[in-house]
């Protein structure tokens, strides 16, 4: 991805929505957590919870990278994924946020070109 400049508030803004998009994931991974310690019907439970966890660590540390050089790629699966809106990232700049809606736009038309050969 070519290099962007970033002024001052789009960086605070930018810094804002990565953290509360990670807010949102985190919270998500919590409740989950707790509901399968509420609904665990052994002690194995502790185990299955481990590996959750330790699944969803390695996502969140692929997922949250925040250097500039990818922080587009970044925001654009978190849009995706449903972590952060697109109003959320306006203080980031009309034009990056264009950069995303575009991404997510021929995105969503390979998927749709291609459906019916994936296998969900």
């Amino acid at each position: 991805m070519s290099e962007l400049t970033w002024s001052a508030t789009q960086k605070k803004a930018a810094r804002a929505a990565f953290d509360l998009a990670l807010a949102r994931e985190l919270k998500s991974i919590r409740q989950h957590a707790e509901a399968m310690l509420r609904n665990g019907e052994d002690d194995r439970i502790v185990w299955r919870l481990r590996d959750y966890l330790s699944e969803k660590g390695r996502e969140i540390d692929q997922k949250y990278d925040y250097r500039y050089s990818v922080l587009m790629l970044v925001f654009h699966r978190l849009v995706s994924e449903g972590w952060l809106t697109e109003d959320e990232l306006t203080g980031i700049g009309v034009e990056k946020v264009e950069m995303i809606r575009r991404v997510r736009s021929t995105t969503d038309k390979e998927v749709s070109r291609y459906k019916d050969r994936i296998k969900w």
